[in-house]
């Protein structure tokens, strides 16, 4: 088989046992939550809410903490994190730990989504499935994006949005030629999903309302409101995350104090329990009373101002759900929370235009167009949730009110962060790609390969003669002046003493210690390319010492670093030719 063959039918291979196992997940999931819902009696509802999403959060930490080692790390930045820096390669405990974790954390009625594990696993499937046939890193890739095509595709029945979630997600700053094994292994994907699966397990939309133009100002208003929600979500789920890291607490205790939260949000809002796309469904198509049933609200006057209230609590607290549930230690994304927040924020907007008097309000439309909006501000993934929603409600005469929707969402985040929030402080350590193509290219060196630590050091306290013989003995240019405890004091270039190394008279006069100068700067271990090489810039040095636990270690040269980088750029080139 040639080339283009071969990884055709591996896009469809990996595609397939992707989609499977995106369905799998589905499946286990649906029939948890009938288990628990169907049999399982309880004597009253609130206790329901109040036990299993707290038990879901508890036994994944545990699963984690006895057949997993305590390795939890999960959701979309581990997939680009292994893509940019290592070579693609994802462990293979991640095909089914994802699915095992999330599971048991959303089936129980953990409030995240599944789509974000389903697309670990998928990615891991193509990334082992490309080791096994010994592919290189650019055909790894590749295969590792269409597994995650694929379990998306399988997840929401919606292959073109699979194909926009891998160029806009998973392949920044990464140039490809070949594209067709992304959309066959999407295409298996979700006709795998639309075979197996029922339709109510399925995420699908059947009722909509045609497109109007004279109801473009709802759609800018909401567009703007979906912003604004955006960037609370992620602002509230990273200070939940940042509290969760600050906390001295075993994983457990975490895991309890997380479950606790989360199980009183669903007493309090029971659609807050699960992914929560029935709720969504229910106002889609107007029945708000439903959705009600089971809290307390419904034992108040059954009144618009009500449901009002009602909507606007869930809204405002799912990102407390979906952070104490994830963050606790439960397993699952934020695709279905931003979804789910969309969808309530949709109906708020409407019943508030409603009450203040405008007529023919577009209920169902705003439903829907909010879910991709608030998407596209939470992923900055605008074109996947345009085509996410598109196929997902059948709604292709939906395009303008969700491109209007979605652009201005995405914009304004764009404003608040350039970078999304959950993946800036690793573009900031350039350990994922960015649509900067030269330092991706530069965040694949990496320091430790570069250090020379055949050097030589002399004592601070040596005079010019015993200088004088070392440079005899050696083939350097730079000599490390070290104290007794080996910390670097400055440097001395054959530079610094050609004027006087053949003057005998100075040998014993002369300090090594007069000599030497001041380090322009110094590059630690931990230090990245990026910043080795602006450290080289700002120098205008072409050698500068590496220091670790304050200790000299070697020297760094810019142009073996300029050396490699040309190859890695001409290898990238080729592959770009192919």
């Amino acid at each position: 088989m040639s080339r283009n063959q071969f990884l055709i039918l591996s896009g469809i291979i990996v595609g397939c046992a992707a989609g499977l196992a995106g369905v799998v997940l589905k499946m286990l999931v649906h029939y948890i939550h009938y288990f628990i819902t169907y049999r399982v009696h309880f004597s009253t509802q609130v206790i329901f809410y109040a036990l299993f999403p707290f038990l879901g959060i508890v036994l994944t930490t545990i699963v984690v903490i006895a057949f997993f080692k305590g390795q939890s790390r999960k959701g979309i930045p581990v997939i680009l994190h292994e893509i940019a820096q290592n070579s693609s390669l994802i462990p293979p405990v991640k095909m089914y730990s994802q699915i095992l974790q999330s599971a048991i954390t959303v089936g129980l009625g953990g409030s995240a989504g599944l789509e974000s594990p389903i697309a670990v696993t998928g990615a891991a499937v193509g990334s082992n499935y490309a080791r096994n046939y010994q592919l290189g890193y650019k055909e790894r890739t590749l295969l590792l994006a269409a597994g995650a095509t694929a379990g998306i595709a399988a997840a929401f029945n919606a292959p073109i949005a699979g194909v926009m979630f891998a160029f806009e997600i998973l392949l920044t700053g990464v140039v490809f030629s070949d594209f067709m094994p992304l959309i066959l292994a999407s295409v298996c994907g979700s006709l795998l999903s639309k075979i197996i699966l029922q339709e109510d397990v399925l995420f699908h939309f059947e009722s909509r309302q045609p497109f109007n133009y004279y109801n473009v100002p709802f759609y800018i208003v909401l567009g703007l409101l979906c912003a604004l929600y955006a960037r609370y979500f992620v602002v509230v789920s990273q200070r939940i995350e940042h509290f969760f890291a600050k906390l001295q607490w075993s994983a457990l205790k975490k895991a309890i104090f997380g479950g606790v939260i989360v199980s009183f949000l669903c007493v309090l809002l029971p659609p807050l329990f699960g992914e929560g796309y029935t709720s969504v469904k229910l106002l889609a198509v107007g029945n708000s009373g439903d959705i009600i049933q089971n809290s307390f609200f419904q034992y108040l006057p059954s009144q618009t101002w009500m449901v009002l209230i009602f909507t606007g609590c869930v809204c405002l607290l799912k990102v407390f759900a979906t952070s104490f549930t994830v963050y606790g230690g439960g397993n699952g994304g934020n695709f279905a929370p931003s979804l789910f927040a969309g969808g309530f924020l949709g109906y708020f907007f409407s019943m508030i235009c409603v009450a203040c008097g405008f007529t023919h309000v577009p209920l169902t439309n705003l439903v829907i167009v909010g879910m991709a909006g608030v998407m596209s501000g939470v992923m900055y993934a605008p074109l996947t949730a345009i085509f996410l929603i598109a196929e997902s409600s059948s709604g292709y005469d939906l395009f303008i009110p969700l491109m209007i929707v979605s652009t201005i969402s995405f914009l304004i985040a764009k404003w608040f962060s350039p970078i999304s929030p959950d993946l800036k402080h690793l573009a900031d350590e350039g350990k994922i790609f960015t649509r900067a193509h030269d330092k991706n290219i530069l965040s694949l060196l990496k320091i430790e390969n570069f250090v020379e630590d055949t050097i030589q050091k002399i004592d601070s306290g040596a005079n010019l003669r015993i200088l004088i013989e070392l440079v005899k003995q050696g083939n350097h240019n730079i000599i490390a002046v070290v104290n007794a405890e080996d910390r670097l004091d400055g440097l001395i270039t054959l530079e610094d003493i050609r004027p006087i190394m053949f003057n005998p008279a100075l040998y014993d006069s002369v300090t090594v210690k007069q000599l030497m100068k001041p380090p322009a700067a110094v590059i630690s271990l931990k230090d990245n390319i990026a910043e080795v090489i602006s450290r080289f810039d700002e120098t205008h040095a072409w050698d500068l010492p590496v220091i670790s636990n304050n200790k000299l270690v070697g020297f760094i040269s810019k142009s073996s670093i300029l050396n490699q980088y040309r190859l890695l750029l001409q290898e990238y080139s080729e592959d770009t030719e192919k």
